[in-house]
């Protein structure tokens, strides 16, 4: 299981994870009072609950370090000058580049330059 002293950021911001983000508290009174499924031992039913607390936990910390990491590639990025227009317009031609490969699009293009030709063609 991963803990919070088993990442390592390499960032300058690793030092700003506390309270970074919050999470939606868990109820644990309304998980306690919620029966089991049947054929679970009181062990094993304290088992998965403690297994549950420590994914819920492995959890916010994978979302602390995310934000970090976030705020790290946005200082980055605002230091090369990159501005969010900047990733629209790659987002955008890595898009529409995507849609003149993709299969419907050869095909139509075939389709609608053979009936140009036809009609061009054509004595009409």
């Amino acid at each position: 299981l991963l803990s919070a002293t088993d990442i390592n950021l390499n960032s300058p911001n690793k030092g700003l994870l506390a309270g970074a983000m919050t999470d939606v508290p868990v109820d644990n009174a309304a998980v306690a009072r919620t029966s089991a499924p049947e054929g679970l031992t009181l062990a094993e039913e304290e088992e998965l609950r403690s297994e549950l607390a420590k994914v819920e936990e492995e959890i916010g910390t994978l979302r602390q370090v995310l934000a970090a990491k976030e705020r790290h590639c946005g200082e980055l990025k605002r230091k090369l000058g990159l501005t969010p227009l900047d990733g629209l317009k790659q987002n955008l031609s890595k898009s529409w580049h995507d849609v003149q490969v993709s299969n419907a699009y050869v095909r139509t293009s075939e389709k609608l330059g053979e009936w140009n030709d036809k009609v061009t063609q054509s004595d009409l």
